[in-house]
């Protein structure tokens, strides 16, 4: 996998290059999960309000919640749920397209073709994944804090005012490109394991159903560890 992420990164800076496919790519990866990232992030960030302001309360300490929420949101939640949910609808379906090309033999009839499956196939999806996964992520952001919104200031009957001032005192710019940054590196993660697995499955279309879920099992830990790995080198910033 590692010779296959190098060949890929070596392959997106060689003509020709294919804007058309990449957009493609972004609308599939981008547009297409919207509404599952959007949903997601609003009932996380219902959730996730409700939840602060029971603990909040003990504490007499209600207009905390806003900037609680949007802090956990924008560094750890949005990029980490938004990565989970796109690698179970994107990610899954880009190992399976190309797993049943490479078992129904179209990726070798490129190569007859002197046309490399790696630039034409895999390069647009990487590169789309990386640029939509922090899209999707600052939706995640607004559709979650408007979430947390609602539930605190219609549900829970915080103060508005408390509620905003302590979201602009605790969240910063650094704090959401805290979140980008992952969101960035979960976008690599997941396109090149899901791209790697649909390229070397075989055996079928068992072998296909198999190199799908290797890849979304995959990705799903490797996100997890990447998480914890850039929160500890990152912690602070």
């Amino acid at each position: 996998m590692l010779f296959f992420a190098v060949e890929t990164v070596a392959w997106a800076f060689r003509p020709p290059f294919r804007l058309e496919l990449v957009l493609a790519q972004m609308a599939f990866i981008g547009a297409g999960s919207a509404f599952i990232v959007g949903v997601t992030g609003t009932f996380a960030g219902m959730v996730f309000g409700l939840q602060m302001n029971y603990a909040m309360k003990q504490f007499a300490a209600e207009g905390y919640v806003g900037g609680s929420t949007a802090f956990a949101l924008s560094r750890e939640l949005s990029p980490v749920f938004t990565a989970l949910m796109v690698t179970g609808r994107a990610g899954s379906a880009i190992a399976t397209e190309l797993g049943t090309m490479r078992v129904t033999e179209q990726l070798d009839a490129m190569e007859s073709m002197a046309v490399s499956p790696i630039q034409y196939l895999v390069v647009p999806r990487v590169i789309a994944s990386i640029a939509m996964f922090p899209v999707l992520t600052m939706l995640f952001d607004a559709l979650g804090y408007a979430g947390a919104y609602l539930m605190g200031i219609y549900v829970a009957g915080i103060p508005e005012g408390p509620f905003i001032a302590h979201t602009r005192e605790f969240v910063g710019l650094d704090d959401i490109f805290h979140g980008l940054w992952k969101a960035v590196v979960f976008g690599a993660i997941v396109s090149v394991i899901t791209t790697w697995r649909g390229y070397s499955a075989s055996g079928g279309a068992r072998g296909v159903g198999e190199g799908t879920t290797r890849a979304v099992v995959a990705s799903s830990i490797a996100i997890l560890v990447a998480d914890y790995a850039a929160t500890v080198i990152f912690v602070g910033t």
